[in-house]
């Protein structure tokens, strides 16, 4: 593996190469970073060229001001653009979970001939539910939450807004490798920011169907098996419908690629192989 910046407007990009083959971009969730995939990137590296990035403002990558400012999909779009330009000539394989999967969803409908295919694993686009008014009042909560009572309470009243279920649980630091608990640590430091500037606008998010439609076929809508009935799952089954699509169920709930990072690795594996 060898790590590399790239610089973009407003911030420098941290990101992570390893293996051989066709180009595949793996976008972590909100608060995540390039190290959620080291687990299944040992996997995926196999067949791919993998590239993992921390997103602006997260972990290793730094804001050119050096102060935590909003995020904004369309931004954090344009940086995955820029670093796919970067690192291949033609249309790369991009998979994107949760917060990277809305991500994904704005890279292909805006920049269509940088993506072959994309997985995306449960984007909480929770606007685009029919009762999205319910799931905009409990985000507010824990921003307000947040604001009053910090980042503990934050978390785990968004954590039963999505059901218990959605999430299985962390590991304990102290029983892992070096390199896995030290991203544990940067993690920590990232929950913060991203309830205070990323939850909101994401989770309001509302993907361009027209758009996506003309390239559905390149559209993977992926979710967890062990998700079935929690807010996570809903999202993609409704995107899916609207562009006639069906979704596709991966191994584990909505941290599947960590929890389930083989078993994970070998469902993209296959899925990609039918793009």
């Amino acid at each position: 593996m060898r790590s590399e910046t790239l610089s973009v407007p407003g911030a420098t990009l941290y990101y992570e190469v390893r293996g051989a083959g066709p180009l595949l971009l793996l976008i972590p969730g909100g608060g995540g970073d390039a190290g959620v995939f080291d687990d299944m990137a040992d996997v995926l590296a196999q067949h791919f060229t993998v590239a993992a990035l921390d997103p602006r403002g997260y972990s290793r990558s730094t804001l050119d001001d050096g102060k935590p400012a909003a995020q904004h999909v369309a931004v954090q779009s344009d940086d995955a653009y820029r670093l796919l330009v970067h690192l291949s000539d033609g249309p790369a394989l991009v998979c994107g979970t949760s917060s990277g999967a809305i991500v994904g969803l704005d890279l292909l409908a805006r920049h269509p001939d940088r993506v072959r295919s994309l997985v995306a694993h449960e984007p909480p686009c929770f606007a685009v539910l029919p009762d999205a008014a319910v799931h905009s009042a409990m985000v507010d909560e824990v921003y307000t939450l947040f604001q009053q009572e910090g980042a503990a309470a934050a978390g785990a009243r968004f954590l039963a807004g999505i059901g218990p279920a959605a999430m299985k649980p962390a590991p304990e630091v102290s029983r892992l490798s070096p390199r896995a608990a030290e991203m544990w640590i940067r993690l920590a430091a990232n929950g913060p920011l991203m309830i205070e500037h990323e939850l909101r606008e994401f989770t309001a998010y509302v993907p361009d169907y027209a758009a996506l439609a003309r390239v559905r076929d390149r559209l993977v809508l992926a979710v967890g098996q062990q998700t079935r009935g929690c807010l996570p799952y809903r999202p993609a089954v409704e995107i899916a419908s609207r562009i006639g699509l069906e979704v596709v169920e991966f191994p584990g709930a909505h941290n599947g690629i960590r929890t389930d990072a083989d078993e994970f690795a070998r469902q993209l594996i296959q899925t990609l192989s039918l793009r």
